[in-house]
């Protein structure tokens, strides 16, 4: 109860200095009114969702994803309707204490309010607002493939021009658009890749939630297969249950309801794959992640059947695993497909001028291809979306690698 209190004192606060900008702004008491309604909407739907509405054993539900997508668009404008207001206020406070002391007036005042201040400010402020409201009805399905050419000297020569389709981060359990589903799953197959490999989160929690997309992505198709590795959320860690059997239980049903779509799931182990005498070792390890995050992979075990000489990919889903255990190895993994981040499903890409996102202070290799010591990474941006219930900017990917052979001349 104490937490609630706590936030609707902070949430009461933001929202009447937010009121002060459109008071300065707009002579129209109904567009006060509209922000009012609007504001108490948005909390008391967030309170209910996390209090009376909240569903047994699910933490992420749609209803609460969404009522915390409203109250994050909500404060990010009155947030930033704030900074312009503080800066303000400070300069009215110094100026009217200026005054004061000089003697220019006998009592203590403030300057008034600019209009040009607030109204710049609350037009930025809608600006986040908007992306943030976008994200949710449009952007979350908006999917992107993003090509890659990588090459390297020693790949074997049947591999030259190979083509990898990857995508992770499913979270089925957030879905709600199957004709949107339909069309990225259409769009995958469209690639006509040599092999597909998803790089785990499957679920958010449990494996229920993918049940009602078995269908659809037994359709995923790739001509020497789809290999698969767990991420963090696939383990259930994140929700109570019942007992630990119930837990297991779960992870079990979910490795079994991967093979029935066709998925080889690789859990701290390799596969070959072969043409003619060349090939390629396919390497899976189960989620290792920094700082908090399981650490079920074990690189040693799965690498045990893999010579050095081999050309290396390597699945491991949390992208922190590849510069603590992965590049310090004595083997060298030529290319690690990762997922994880999501990208935070909110920043700013214009390829060649700018890639950012808030999740570049959490993770240094958040999305795209990344290189150290001659081996390579791709973090793949997400196919899904989890808790913000969209996206912005960081769009679901699908991504598409062709290995070449680099010339030595």
């Amino acid at each position: 109860m104490l937490r609630w209190i706590i936030f609707l004192i902070i949430y009461a606060a933001l929202g009447f200095y937010t009121l002060q900008a459109l008071k300065t702004a707009t002579k129209y008491p109904w567009a006060q009114y509209i922000f009012i309604l609007l504001a108490v909407l948005v909390a008391g739907n967030f309170i209910y969702q996390f209090t009376i509405g909240e569903e047994p054993g699910r933490v992420l539900s749609r209803p609460k994803s969404y009522a915390f997508g409203f109250l994050l668009a909500v404060m990010a404008f009155q947030l930033i309707t704030i900074l312009f207001l503080f800066s303000e206020d400070i300069f009215r406070l110094l100026s009217g204490a200026y005054h004061r002391i000089s003697g220019n007036t006998k009592e203590f005042s403030l300057p008034q309010r600019r209009r040009f201040l607030s109204l710049l400010g609350l037009s930025i402020a809608a600006l986040p607002f908007g992306a943030l409201l976008y994200g949710m009805y449009k952007g979350k399905y908006n999917f992107k493939v993003l090509r890659y050419t990588m090459e390297y000297e020693d790949l074997p020569d049947a591999f030259d021009g190979y083509q990898i389709t990857q995508i992770s981060d499913v979270h089925s359990g957030s879905f709600d658009n199957r004709k949107k589903i339909e069309y990225a799953i259409d769009l995958i197959n469209e690639q006509q890749s040599d092999v597909l490999l998803f790089t785990g989160d499957m679920v958010n929690n449990k494996t229920e939630e993918m049940r009602p997309w078995k269908e659809l992505f037994s359709k995923l198709e790739a001509k020497d297969g789809k290999f698969s590795v767990l991420g963090n959320h696939d383990y259930g860690d994140y929700i109570e249950w019942d007992s630990p059997e119930a837990k297991s239980a779960n992870l079990q049903a979910l490795k079994d309801l991967q093979k029935e779509m066709g998925f080889d799931l690789l859990l701290n182990e390799s596969r070959f794959l072969q043409k003619g005498n060349d090939r390629i070792a396919l390497i899976g390890v189960e989620n290792w992640g920094k700082g908090g995050f399981k650490k079920a992979g074990d690189l040693q075990k799965a690498k045990t059947a893999v010579s050095k000489e081999d050309f290396k990919i390597l699945m491991s889903h949390d992208p922190s695993h590849w510069k603590e255990e992965v590049i310090p190895d004595s083997y060298n993994f030529h290319l690690t497909l990762s997922g994880h981040t999501h990208g935070m499903q909110f920043g700013i890409e214009i390829p060649g001028w700018i890639k950012w996102s808030p999740v570049k202070w959490r993770y240094e290799q958040w999305a795209g291809i990344y290189e150290d010591m001659g081996q390579f990474i791709n973090v793949n941006r997400g196919f899904g979306f989890l808790g913000y219930p969209g996206r912005f900017g960081i769009w679901p990917e699908i991504t598409v690698i062709t290995l070449k052979k680099k010339s030595l001349t």
